[in-house]
């Protein structure tokens, strides 16, 4: 039995399904979706790794005001996402949809795939702009910047050349490797997934013995696009998807690395462990079918970091 049928080969491999949507917002007011203030709306889950890096996008820039949000229930069922009032989440204030899948077939009447998040919606035209975490990253990093008083620049041009390679990586092996190893339907499949991930992580955790972050004194994309993995190693992947050789808390820089990241300003509060472990061991019941979520673990996320010793 596999958590999406449709996303398995026939080794017992998970192979995640491309985003269907994938326009751009532009800051051009001649563009089909223009950048403006009020106008697009956010679909995510505090669950979702891929959604949590558009939620600390909008945080860091300051866009709160100008991109609205609702959460959804991170309890998903064989409906997909639901808006249901809830401790964080609630019902949606914009379309009242019940289930994010109304969006998807209001987009797209043909759309027969699965219904993720995070989803951007225009309001104005009514249709879903982007369903790619990838795009969308890169669109809050740029195209909203005559709307916020923040300078900040995730993908600085001097450095986009060593970000795209980075992310590459990450992703293969750690962001959507946890999730190979954790669907993974033979041992096979399993293990050409659970072994990369550490590779990556002990060479991440070289490298950050002599940086603070991964391209030196500030985070930049790959930051985040890496930490919104760490924040959910201890509590789900190494435990419910077998990712279990080591813990991130077993790492020196790494987990102070983590620590570092969850302790910049706004950043905690993107971070939802009840949603985490709520999602995971209770919607995948093929691979925890009692649904208990687990008490644990303890992590201490603002100790201290020793930081003095990086120069860069």
């Amino acid at each position: 039995m596999s958590q999406f049928p449709k996303e398995q080969s026939a080794e017992g491999h998970f192979v995640r399904q491309s985003d269907a949507f994938k326009h751009w917002v532009l800051a051009d007011q001649n563009a089909r979706f223009a950048a403006e203030s009020g106008r697009y709306h956010l679909y995510v889950s505090l669950a979702c790794p891929w959604a949590h890096r558009i939620i600390i996008l909008r945080k860091l820039k300051r866009l709160e005001k100008v991109i609205g949000m609702t959460v959804v229930d991170p309890i998903r069922d064989e409906r997909g996402w639901a808006f249901r009032n809830g401790p964080g989440h609630s019902e949606d204030p914009i379309n009242s949809f019940k289930f994010l899948s109304e969006a998807y077939l209001i987009s797209d009447p043909n759309y027969s795939g699965r219904v993720t998040v995070p989803v951007l919606w225009d309001k104005k035209t009514e249709t879903i702009v982007s369903n790619s975490d990838d795009d969308l990253m890169r669109m809050l990093n740029q195209e909203f910047n005559a709307f916020t008083d923040s300078s900040l620049d995730l993908y600085p041009p001097d450095r986009r050349e060593e970000i795209d390679h980075l992310n590459q990586l990450i992703y293969e092996t750690v962001n959507d490797g946890v999730y190979r190893a954790g669907f993974a339907t033979t041992q096979k499949a399993y293990e050409e997934s659970a072994y990369p991930i550490f590779n990556t992580l002990n060479a991440l955790e070289s490298r950050l013995g002599q940086k603070r972050f991964l391209f030196g004194g500030a985070p930049l994309e790959t930051d985040w696009r890496l930490f919104v993995t760490l924040v959910r190693f201890d509590a789900v992947y190494h435990g419910h998807f077998k990712c279990n050789i080591r813990r991130i808390a077993d790492y020196p820089h790494l987990f102070g690395y983590l620590r570092d990241l969850y302790q910049i300003d706004g950043v905690s509060q993107t971070v939802d462990f009840d949603h985490i472990k709520r999602h995971y061991y209770y919607t995948h019941e093929d691979i925890n079918p009692t649904r208990i979520v687990p008490v644990g673990p303890e992590q201490d996320l603002m100790a201290p970091h020793e930081r003095s010793r990086f120069s860069n």
